[in-house]
């Protein structure tokens, strides 16, 4: 049983609802199974509203062993915090991917904050809304294994060709939830042990994106720094105050593809950023599968925390 602790925009692929089918699963196969919705006593409701054009209620399976929403309607915010006395102030949102077509709550959410929390960070899992998909579970599966055309390639390999820009996703919804999170979190910032200059957030695949999306186009959130994990790398334009970047893909990622636009913007712009480019891994680890190099990306994540100062107050606020 899960156990809670209370405790421009080119980079926005709308080609991620196709995760499922590249992901380097776990040891389970990828077979898609029902799941009674887990018991999340510790949610928070964000009240953002619903999905319009929504056919189905929340629902939940599991797949690759973890669990996983889809359908969601409701957004909420769960706490995941350090224990008594090992708090050092650094708050994270933690944003699940799923192609914004459901949520990897297990290794993309719950089990990252638990980590976080573990570092003395406050962990924040947001669940935000959804884009809506078929209701019975069977629907949901023949669709999600539909036959896809393969990406197009190039003959000639001295070549770097630049994928071209798929049609964009309206992402108002999901800006809405994760500024309703920051929000929150700034409210509740004593209640929770949080420094409000230290407050982060942190995605996995479309998370990633979304966290991007908030980066360039929010005007409620001062994020102080942001984890896009295995999103895209197409490059973007840089707000003046965007904060510093931590970012990692594995080479064998579909979303790589050669691509450092990202990386070469935040650069460019001259705000500081940190990139890993590991070896394997694939898509969609969490905080790992076996026996890849990309298995050590959340230690170097917490120490680049560390040696840039987010665990310690910068002007005495807690």
């Amino acid at each position: 049983m899960l156990s809670f602790k209370l405790i421009n925009t080119n980079y926005l692929f709308s080609f991620l609802f196709l995760l499922a089918f590249t992901i380097t699963g776990k040891a389970q196969d990828g077979t898609i199974y029902p799941l009674e919705a887990p018991s999340e006593p510790n949610a928070i409701l964000l009240g953002t509203g619903g999905v319009e054009n929504q056919p189905a209620k929340e629902s939940w399976f599991r797949q690759w062993g973890d669990p996983m929403a889809r359908n969601i309607t409701v957004a909420t915010l769960t706490p995941f915090l350090p224990a008594p006395g090992k708090a050092n102030g650094a708050a994270v949102i933690v944003a699940p991917g799923g192609g914004f077509r459901w949520l990897s709550m297990g290794n993309e959410g719950w089990e990252v904050a638990e980590a976080l929390a573990k570092q003395g960070v406050a962990a924040f899992v947001l669940k935000y809304r959804l884009y809506p998909t078929p209701e019975s579970l069977k629907d949901f599966s023949d669709w999600m294994n539909r036959p896809r055309p393969a990406p197009a390639a190039t003959s000639d390999s001295s070549k770097t060709v630049t994928p071209p820009r798929p049609p964009q996703m309206d992402l108002t919804n999901q800006l809405q939830d994760a500024e309703a999170a920051y929000a929150m979190i700034i409210h509740r910032a004593k209640e929770w042990g949080v420094d409000t200059n230290r407050i982060g957030m942190i995605g996995f695949s479309a998370g990633a994106g979304l966290t991007m999306h908030a980066t360039l186009h929010s005007k409620k959130m001062k994020l102080a720094f942001i984890g896009p994990i295995y999103g895209g790398m197409g490059p973007v334009d840089v707000p003046k105050n965007a904060p510093p970047m931590f970012n990692v893909i594995a080479s064998d990622d579909f979303l790589f593809r050669g691509q450092f636009g990202i990386i070469d913007s935040w650069f460019k712009a001259g705000i500081p950023v940190e990139f890993h480019l590991y070896q394997n891994g694939g898509h969609g680890f969490g905080l790992g599968n076996p026996n890849r190099t990309s298995n050590k990306w959340f230690d170097a994540f917490t120490h680049w925390l560390d040696v840039n100062g987010f665990f310690k107050a910068k002007t005495g606020k807690s």
